[in-house]
């Protein structure tokens, strides 16, 4: 058994507390138009996950927003849990895990006849399922970002003072934040994290890079990270 696939099962031993930490919670709806739609029958394996980068990154946001809505509250923001219910980032990004998530997606959790877990199947949809999916599986591992912290720091300065002069060279900087993202790995085992490094590449490419965003988006991760 990989390392990996025991967290998995140590998730599925924990279900009972993870259903605990729930309480009541009401579903908060999701749009997911962007999303390519996956029938009616419901998947035991990310669709998302290989359907192209747009696919993805859609999946992304939209589950990061779904995610935040309804689940932050008990498995802590960023999928970071505080200890109360397991870490979902280490769910394999793989059937195995997949198959778990989905079904306490869909039908929750009731222990002696109350509801610990709502059931988000009915009420989210399996598109909105599969986004928060995602989101979770592309989550940087503890540590992640560690090491590349100080140069990121380094480069959100000088981002806001490109940001105070309203111009700046960009094309290395973007550059160097993409290979700094290439190197951060998830919890999950998937091969792309939604790292800050990642986000704030993708705000200075093409013809109107933002260098205020992409600064903001590092402070706020850097701050998150410790």
């Amino acid at each position: 058994m990989t390392l990996k696939r025991a967290l998995t099962a140590s998730l599925l031993l924990m279900a009972p507390a993870l259903a605990l930490a729930h309480g009541d919670v009401a579903p908060q709806p999701m749009n997911t138009d962007a999303l390519p739609d996956v029938g009616e029958d419901w998947l035991i394996e990310n669709p998302y996950r290989d359907q192209g980068e747009e696919v993805w990154q859609a999946a992304i946001d939209i589950g990061d927003s779904g995610y935040n809505q309804n689940c932050a509250r008990c498995h802590g923001l960023g999928v970071v849990s505080g200890g109360l219910a397991p870490d979902l980032r280490y769910l394999e990004a793989e059937e195995f895990g997949d198959e778990w998530y989905v079904e306490r997606f869909r039908t929750g959790y009731t222990q002696n006849g109350i509801t610990k877990m709502p059931g988000f199947g009915d009420l989210l949809g399996q598109k909105a399922a599969w986004a928060i999916r995602t989101y979770i599986e592309t989550r940087p591992d503890d540590g992640a970002l560690d090491e590349a912290s100080p140069r990121l720091k380094e480069i959100r300065d000088t981002l806001q003072g490109m940001a105070d002069a309203g111009t700046g060279e960009v094309v290395a900087l973007q550059a160097e934040l993409a290979g700094i993202a290439e190197k951060v790995e998830t919890g999950s085992g998937a091969p792309i994290a939604d790292s800050v490094a990642l986000r704030a590449a993708d705000l200075l490419a093409g013809d109107a890079p933002d260098f205020a965003k992409a600064a903001e988006v590092l402070t706020i991760g850097l701050s998150a990270a410790h």
